[in-house]
């Protein structure tokens, strides 16, 4: 769950309602099925084939770095972006739900899932915007985020993925871009399950969640100062 480490963080997290699994699953079960049955389209809207993936000379990656509304909030606002789901990778459990997750056994980390254009923007630069907008210096910690479903990770598609990963992994730490070492693990992509309907978009659905106002906002600002270039106009 979220953690509270200090008795600031938890005030503030009570007060303001976003302490941790409980604030995601603030949303209640009738608004969950109001929203999966009126929803489904957009769904279909974000998701592309690995035919038409090929047929565009499109690319996949998928990463982890804490809550996926940051990290999907972030990259829907990346230049040669085509879609982005949150969802879950890297755990033992066949079709997780976010239930299961939270209760820190499964394995998964919140992840996204990304199609993007290579011609319009790289991997390496898809990379960077991952590496540098969340902290991949902290063991399965996103700030008060605490657990292995907000680990640090790279789930790569192809050797190429890998390769490129891990060097600029190594080119990052030598830098001292970072005090502290990388991290982040880098492994294969075998499953990527979509997350609940409600989850998808949340931040521009919500901008005005507590949670969204005071960590989803701070890391979309965190992006647009690093990377100017990179918003879509």
């Amino acid at each position: 769950m979220k953690g509270t480490k200090t008795i600031t963080a938890a005030l503030l997290s009570l007060v303001l309602g976003i302490t941790g699994c409980g604030a995601k699953q603030a949303t209640s079960d009738n608004q969950q099925i109001q929203d999966n049955k009126q929803s489904n389209d957009l769904a279909m809207r974000k998701t592309y084939t690995d035919e038409e993936i090929r047929n565009n000379g499109w690319e996949k990656a998928t990463f982890g770095g804490g809550c996926f509304w940051c990290t999907e909030a972030i990259f829907e606002e990346v230049k040669g972006v085509k879609s982005v789901v949150s969802g879950y990778a890297g755990g033992k459990m066949e079709k997780p739900t976010y239930e299961a997750v939270c209760t820190d056994t499964t394995g998964h980390a919140e992840c996204v899932q990304v199609v993007f254009d290579p011609k319009e923007c790289a991997f390496a630069t898809i990379l960077d915007v991952h590496m540098k907008t969340h902290d991949p210096t902290t063991l399965n910690r996103q700030g008060n985020d605490v657990g292995i479903q907000y680990r640090s990770v790279v789930f790569y598609e192809n050797d190429a993925q890998k390769t490129a990963t891990e060097d600029y992994i190594n080119k990052l730490n030598a830098s001292g871009y970072y005090s502290d070492k990388i991290v982040t693990e880098v492994v294969p992509l075998t499953t990527f399950w979509p997350a609940e309907t409600y989850h998808q978009d949340y931040f521009a659905k919500n901008p005005d969640q507590p949670y969204c106002v005071y960590v989803v906002a701070k890391k979309v600002d965190k992006f647009e100062h690093l990377f100017p270039e990179l918003i879509e106009k």
